[in-house]
């Protein structure tokens, strides 16, 4: 990310002459990225400024602006978040950028990748995420395209838990956040230069989940025709219905100076219209550090007619979502870097598996064979552990660490994106899956090929400036470029690049994107293991709770 962070604010300082357009009675000023031939537009509000009576409540969509001139030369503050203080971060967030080829005309029609950041729904902004690479390589491969971020509440602004929030229908604002800045790309990416109808939406780990769920019972398919999902499906979230957190709940208005009296009380939302930011942030930073979970604020089952009915297996299993094309894929060793590195004998292993299993609704010897099985499945043995294809080397840590990294990452990431890519498959869904298993030489040994490792890659900043590296980055931007404009990522234009197979029910295969070997391994990996998982999902359904918040962080 810091990588990242860098490369805006070079590419921004790069500026000669300052791009405008009419959006409406407003012109916008905007940045000229001249050693790309880049135009930027940032800071841009698609909502209304979340606060006072407009907190804790559904957003506002703003099409228009209200000033006449508007400087668009710089990404807006993100909403807030561990970190920072309230001058580095805001309520007033709900701010959209664009990139786009310099000189592009109002009635271009190009096609639009929408991303949606990641960082556990409690932390990320759009303005780390710089995509000047992935618009310069597409307008070079003669296929240009529009890029497109926001920033979305975060914390229990963005994931309001307890009753409460459920009876005032305030779950899931963040959801909300990302549908209204869709529809402001409806409204307006026709100015820019962008076909309002050839929108991808794409997102990583959080901002992955996030895409996915709105596949469940949304209006997605009016604001977009594809999607791409790295290392995250609808199921991979917590599945809790808001009454089992009134905890986190309460912990966040405690915090709040001026409404702690009121934490248990169950008529929280008026004080909280009340309090400054200031408060607000504080009652978010003692919600965060008393959570017993790493991430306690996530997307919530909010029952009949909500964003998020029921369990996703619900939908995904009957073939209840979206039908829109979609890429989607894991990294290798999706569970290392959530693995505590200490509680990781057979017994703690055993115990967390238990605990993280379905509540009391299903029977307690079904949970205990579970456990069992689980173990079974993933014996003690750090030759088959995560990170996969390291053979006995333990890296200093507990023999378990590989153990519990492996059924995390299995549980969680692999088994979803597995049965999710096989049911969209066998409703006729056009669907891409791929492994991510590019050597990572400048992190952590114990972490392998870790979640968030394939980020940098895709916007053309991989930390590791090998030609391995670096080859990879380019033709996975031709990819994802690719399936974006032509909903293929074999429009054989840029990087000669091996095909990429559509997975289907008779050809289940993924492309293994690696440097040094990108080819077409089958979907198979431990398929005993997952089969066994996904075998179970009223029992598998609250996975997220086997994240434990690592003694360091």
């Amino acid at each position: 990310m810091l990588l990242l962070t860098t490369f805006v604010a070079t590419l921004l300082g790069l500026a000669t002459a300052a791009p405008q357009l009419q959006l409406g009675r407003t012109t916008l000023t905007g940045r000229d990225i001249t050693l790309l031939g880049l135009e930027f537009f940032g800071g841009i509000p698609f909502a209304e400024p979340p606060l006072g009576h407009l907190r804790l409540r559904p957003p506002v969509l703003k099409t228009q602006l209200d000033s006449l001139p508007f400087d668009a030369s710089n990404f807006g503050k993100g909403c807030l978040q561990p970190g920072g203080n309230v001058t580095t971060f805001s309520e007033d967030c709900l701010t959209i950028n664009v990139y786009r080829p310099s000189g592009t005309k109002a009635n271009a029609k190009l096609p639009v990748l929408f991303w949606t950041y990641g960082g556990g729904f409690q932390n990320g902004l759009a303005s780390i995420y710089n995509a000047s690479a992935i618009v310069a390589q597409s307008v070079a491969r003669g296929t240009p395209l529009i890029y497109v971020n926001y920033n979305y509440r975060l914390g229990p602004l963005g994931f309001p838990q307890g009753q409460e929030a459920d009876d005032k229908h305030a779950l899931n604002l963040a959801l909300k956040d990302q549908l209204a800045a869709l529809e402001w790309v409806q409204a307006n990416i026709g100015v820019f230069g962008g076909d309002e109808n050839k929108v991808t939406v794409f997102g990583e780990s959080a901002g992955a989940i996030m895409t996915a769920v709105l596949f469940l019972n949304s209006p997605t398919e009016k604001f977009a025709r594809a999607a791409i999902f790295e290392s995250g499906s609808a199921a991979t979230a917590l599945e809790f219905q808001a009454a089992h957190r009134e905890v986190n709940w309460q912990n966040f208005v405690s915090g709040v100076p001026s409404c702690a009296s009121l934490a248990i009380s169950g008529n929280t939302f008026n004080c909280l219209r009340e309090a400054n930011s200031t408060d607000i942030r504080l009652g978010l930073l003692n919600a965060l550090a008393d959570a017993q979970e790493l991430f306690a604020f996530d997307p919530t089952i909010d029952g009949p007619g909500g964003l998020f009915p029921d369990i996703a297996s619900t939908f995904v299993n009957s073939g209840r979502f979206a039908r829109l094309p979609f890429i989607a894929g894991t990294n290798l060793d999706e569970g290392t870097t959530f693995t505590p590195t200490t509680g990781l004998t057979e017994d703690d292993i055993r115990a967390t598996i238990i605990s993280s299993l379905s509540p009391p609704l299903v029977a307690p010897s079904l949970l205990n064979s579970t456990a069992d099985e689980l173990l079974k499945l993933y014996p003690d043995d750090p030759a088959l552990g995560s990170p996969f294809n390291t053979g006995n080397q333990t890296f200093g840590l507990p023999p378990g660490f590989k153990r519990q990294a492996a059924i995390m990452g299995d549980i969680t990431f692999q088994s979803q994106r597995r049965s999710w890519i096989q049911a969209a498959s066998r409703v006729g869904v056009k669907t891409y899956g791929y492994l991510f298993t590019q050597p990572q030489p400048n992190g952590k040994p114990q972490d392998g090929v870790s979640h968030v490792s394939e980020v940098v890659f895709v916007y053309g900043v991989p930390s590791d400036r090998s030609a391995s590296a670096l080859h990879l980055s380019s033709i996975m931007i031709d990819y994802w470029v690719s399936f974006a404009t032509s909903l293929t990522p074999n429009d054989g234009l840029g990087n000669q690049r091996p095909i990429w197979p559509q997975y289907t029910p008779e050809n289940e295969v993924l492309l293994q994107l690696d440097g040094d070997n990108t080819t077409v391994i089958p979907d198979d990996y431990r398929k005993k293991q997952i089969d066994f998982i996904n075998s179970n999902p009223a029992v598998f359904h609250h996975r997220r709770a086997l994240l434990r918040r690592r003694p360091s962080d």
